[in-house]
């Protein structure tokens, strides 16, 4: 009735049952934690532009193109529980056709063991600005915030906003390019 294998089993299913009781408490100690930290951007270049969307006959959309300089001290985010930081900056704004319009721009992750003080200077957004017609141009509010995932090694992944926003106005104008 006790063979080795049912020995096995036992021994199997309580050390599982052990982990799951250590994963959750593991969990537990760092789940209410804040992780919002203060966030300084500062955008120093604003660039619009007309070009072709090639999603319709000779249809043309908004470029925008945005230099900034970003600061954030994450080392308070970081405890034993995390093992990485996916950050990145987005772009927030209203058009006539749309309520809400949301564009990421720049994105980086941040391992633990990594400097944890940002100090960007005269960062260009990774990601193509784009609007779906003509909603950049001579719109005064649109909103930069930086925001990232706390990537744990046990328990739930939080989506976290800085406390920290820049609004941008883009100009009335379009930058005109040469054509080769």
């Amino acid at each position: 009735m006790n063979t080795v294998l049912s020995r096995a089993n036992s021994l199997f299913a309580f050390s599982l049952s052990v982990m799951a009781v250590l994963t959750l408490g593991c969990f537990l100690t760092t789940a209410f934690k804040q992780r919002a930290v203060t966030v300084n951007i500062q955008v120093s270049k604003v660039m619009l532009k007309n070009v072709e969307d090639f999603t319709g006959p000779r249809e043309r959309s908004d470029l925008g193109l945005i230099t900034f300089d970003l600061t954030a001290d994450l080392e308070p985010i970081f405890d034993w529980n995390v093992k990485q930081l996916f950050l990145y900056l987005s772009a927030e704004y209203k058009t006539k056709t749309n309520a809400l319009n949301q564009v990421v721009l720049w994105d980086k992750i941040v391992l633990r063991g990594e400097k944890k003080k940002l100090n960007l200077k005269d960062v260009k957004s990774k990601y193509f600005f784009f609007d779906d017609g003509n909603g950049l141009k001579g719109n005064e509010n649109i909103t930069l915030t930086l925001s990232w995932n706390v990537v744990p090694n046990a328990g739930i992944l939080p989506l976290v906003v800085g406390s920290g926003h820049s609004s941008v106005a883009f100009p009335d104008s379009y930058e005109m390019t040469k054509s080769y």
